[in-house]
């Protein structure tokens, strides 16, 4: 600021000082005959200081500016989707359920107590696929078979026999009962297997059906990668005696099985399945 300013800016200073110190309705020209006007040099001591005092009062209502940071800038965060699982798609499953009331279950469970001793009905973590043809001409039979809940003409035990998959002759597949019951349709294997049905007479007449086979095929795959069971595990019915994971505790019942998909035609079928790319 100019000296000059400075000097007339502080005489205005005073002039309203001294007005405003209790002379009331005093008019400005008997307030500018009363005050005295004082000038000074801005070089004077206590003017700087005065000036120092007010910076020093500005500096300390303001809050300096946070030093530059030195630490480098962390990477950005970025989160990866889990991989998805690629192995064999679910096939198209038509759910045709049998009748499997609170009954059939008591039943299935009093069944699991005799033969391998544990009264449950559930189906929990299955090691084992069973293969099987129906000697029914079509669906509609198979499942009147295994729907009524009779004593079984071979064994004549309870509940009636079953299945959980049927694959017709053109390689529709129907679900007849959850893969959380367990269902009578291998002796020494139900406790732990997943029963598959193919209309049919014969395996050479299944073989020869290249639509059911195709189905069968992506069915059991389907279930291998969902369960983890291995390819050696997926068995014919005739082969039930030679599974790992067969035992029967009814003596007379353990030597017992079907002839229906014997070892050469199933090595036939596993050297289909492969190894599903179940990952």
């Amino acid at each position: 600021m100019r000296r000059s300013a400075a000097l007339v800016l502080l005489a205005l200073v005073a002039v309203l000082a001294a007005g405003c110190g209790g002379n009331g309705g005093s008019s400005s020209s008997t307030v500018a005959s009363t005050v005295k006007t004082t000038t000074f040099s801005l070089d004077d001591p206590a003017y700087r200081k005065a000036q120092e005092a007010a910076a020093a009062r500005r500096a300390a209502r303001t809050t300096p500016a946070a030093p530059a940071s030195t630490v480098p800038d962390e990477p950005a965060t970025t989160t990866t989707a889990p991989p998805v699982a690629t192995g064999p798609k679910r096939p198209k499953i038509v759910q045709r359920p049998i009748p499997f009331p609170a009954q059939r279950k008591q039943e299935m469970a009093a069944y699991s107590e005799r033969h391998y001793g544990k009264a449950t009905a559930a189906l929990r973590d299955p090691k084992v696929i069973v293969e099987h043809y129906t000697e029914t001409p079509d669906i509609d039979s198979t499942f009147n078979t295994f729907a009524p809940d009779t004593a079984d003409p071979e064994l004549g035990e309870l509940p009636n026999v079953c299945a959980h998959f049927v694959v017709d002759e053109d390689g529709t597949i129907y679900q007849l009962v959850s893969l959380k019951l367990r269902c009578r349709h291998t002796v020494g294997l139900n406790w732990t297997a997943i029963g598959i049905e193919q209309v049919g007479s014969s395996d050479q007449e299944i073989l020869g059906r290249p639509a059911q086979m195709k189905a069968i095929v992506r069915l059991t795959r389907w279930l291998q990668c969902r369960y983890g069971i291995e390819t050696k595990n997926v068995i014919g019915h005739n082969e039930s005696l030679s599974s790992p994971y067969h035992q029967e505790g009814v003596a007379s019942l353990r030597t017992q099985t079907h002839d229906d998909w014997p070892k050469a035609d199933m090595d036939g079928v596993r050297k289909r399945l492969g190894t599903p790319a179940c990952a």
